[in-house]
């Protein structure tokens, strides 16, 4: 059986890579959201190994809570990442300052 601080290292280093993507690439826009995402999932990867070990269903609801709104901040920000490069014609965030009122 395997055993919940593998879940738990596991989830750490999904959540760091989503850390370090955050750090290393702060110029391209899709690959911060991927990384936002990629830390999000860590967090449920967890939420559920700690329901699963505590015998408990309230960490896996709460899972379907935070991938719906989820999945709403990725459709909206990739929605205003298309009008974004429509009007710019580039995704990198240091391209953006040119929007300040």
């Amino acid at each position: 059986m395997v055993e919940l601080s593998n879940y738990l290292v596991l989830g750490a280093i999904l959540f760091s890579l989503g850390m370090a993507g955050i750090f290393l690439n702060r110029k391209n826009v899709i690959i911060l959201l991927m990384s936002i995402e990629l830390m999000l999932l860590a967090v449920n990867f967890n939420f559920i190994a700690f329901s699963h070990y505590l015998a408990d269903i309230q960490g896996q609801v709460f899972v379907f809570f935070i991938l719906t709104v989820a999945a709403a901040e990725s459709a909206i920000g990739l929605a205003i990442l298309v009008v974004l490069f429509r009007n710019t014609n580039t995704i990198n965030v240091g391209d953006l300052d040119s929007m300040k009122g």
